[in-house]
């Protein structure tokens, strides 16, 4: 039975991700996979790391959970949308407070190089747009995914990393939405 972790990063309960969250639940679910999720914008925590790296602020319960939910899990469901290019603020803020040296990756002493704490995990970014994928990919160079997948989950260790696109969301209809919603239940019944 495989571990799945669903990390919803959209911060407004009523927006389309948190159907695309829930299908793909359902999907696992009916594969028999064991499925676990994280509600970033359920979570009380500071998503400020306001030292850096030169002081470590004590994590927050609900911080320390997630940590257990990310350790436990074999594939990370990563569900968000595409602000301004980027994640929105909060999921950034859950990353750069969980995602810490000694948890996630380690640097080595006098060394450019680091160790990766979450070998051994697979994950999957699902991705909604207000553009074609393709123009988000060709003109603007796909930074949200360029930050989640290279500059996190790669860098910590965690491969392969798949990415889908979902959109245009605005503007779609019913109907559309259904497809979309079809297809990643698909994703989440194969445990992708």
């Amino acid at each position: 039975m495989k571990k799945i972790l669903i990390v919803n990063g959209h911060p407004n309960a009523e927006s389309f991700n948190f159907g695309i969250a829930e299908s793909y639940k359902n999907g696992a679910i009916a594969s028999g996979a064991k499925v676990e999720t994280i509600t970033i914008a359920d979570l009380k925590f500071n998503p400020n790391l306001q030292f850096g790296y030169q002081k470590r602020t004590d994590l927050e319960p609900d911080l320390l959970e997630a940590w257990q939910k990310i350790q436990n899990a074999e594939h990370l469901v990563w569900i968000h949308p595409v602000w301004w290019g980027g994640l929105p603020a909060i999921t950034k803020g859950f990353i750069d407070r969980l995602f810490l040296p000694g948890m996630a990756f380690q640097y080595r002493e006098n060394s450019v190089w680091w160790d990766k704490l979450l070998k051994g995990k697979t994950a999957h970014i699902i991705t909604t747009l207000d553009q074609p994928s393709w123009y988000y990919r060709l003109f603007f160079g796909r930074p949200s995914v360029n930050q989640l997948k290279k500059s996190t989950l790669e860098f910590c260790g965690v491969k392969p990393v798949k990415v889908s696109y979902i959109g245009i969301v605005k503007g779609s209809n019913e109907e559309q939405r259904k497809k979309w919603l079809d297809k990643v239940y698909n994703f989440g019944f194969k445990n992708k």
